[in-house]
């Protein structure tokens, strides 16, 4: 694999205004994962953004931006205009999508979201974590992975869902929307419609299950904290500072 990591992001939050470019500990929210995706050393990682003042500030860091289109419907979307001005001449066959709102996600996890692409049938790879609180059981806004255990903390998918499941004993699982696309594998997705169940749940990795597109996901310890308000910058900041970036 020759895999390249790119991080869409746009000021598109209403909860949280200017959310790419928060304050923490004196660099932009965009630049700590940023930092984060250099530190997975998975190979070479851009920002893919349709804002100059993002740009600018991953420019700013030392980092690289790619100013893509305003009207994108998704990350991933905008991650694929971004690859081909990148490298049209198609050098990366991976792309590992991290999203722009995860600060203080794990290296380590962005790394191992490639295990399974090691296998040739999977066309795209994501994590998951055990959910431990039983408010998050029956969370919408917290989406379940189902699928089956293939040892070694992989597992198939089956289905993506905001409601409880599977049914009766057993862990529930919590997705994590970090991603790895066989580029292949990319240009396809975006290049289909919107699917049914994708429309009905609102989770654009339906729509890749429906095409008949195998996802395997990797299981990690921690759930990286989104951002999506001013409490979770917060949260942030004294994850951040605790662990001295």
């Amino acid at each position: 694999m020759n895999p390249i990591v790119l991080i869409p992001s746009r000021l598109a939050s209403t909860r949280l205004p200017n959310k790419p470019l928060a304050d923490i500990h004196g660099a932009p929210m965009i630049v700590h994962v940023l930092r984060r995706a250099l530190e997975a050393d998975c190979g070479p990682v851009a920002v893919a953004t349709d804002t100059p003042a993002i740009a600018e500030a991953v420019r700013a860091a030392g980092g690289q931006a790619v100013m893509t289109a305003a009207d994108h419907p998704s990350g991933s979307d905008r991650i694929q205009e971004a690859l081909g001005r990148l490298d049209p001449d198609g050098r990366y066959d991976v792309v590992l999508n991290v999203q722009g709102d995860l600060p203080s996600i794990d290296p380590r996890a962005i790394r191992v979201a490639l295990a399974p692409l090691e296998t040739p049938e999977v066309a795209l790879s994501t994590l998951v974590a055990e959910i431990t609180r039983e408010e998050e059981r029956t969370a919408s806004q917290v989406v379940k992975f189902v699928g089956s255990p293939l040892g070694g903390g992989r597992h198939r998918a089956l289905y993506f869902t905001r409601a409880t499941a599977p049914w009766g004993e057993g862990p529930l699982w919590h997705h994590i929307g970090l991603y790895g696309w066989r580029r292949t594998a990319l240009s396809r997705f975006v290049a289909l419609p919107p699917s049914v169940l994708e429309q009905r749940e609102k989770l654009e990795q339906l729509r890749a299950l429906e095409a008949g597109m195998r996802i395997d996901a990797m299981e990690v310890d921690v759930v990286p904290l989104g951002v999506d308000t001013a409490e979770d910058l917060e949260r942030a900041r004294t994850i951040l500072a605790s662990r001295g970036s």
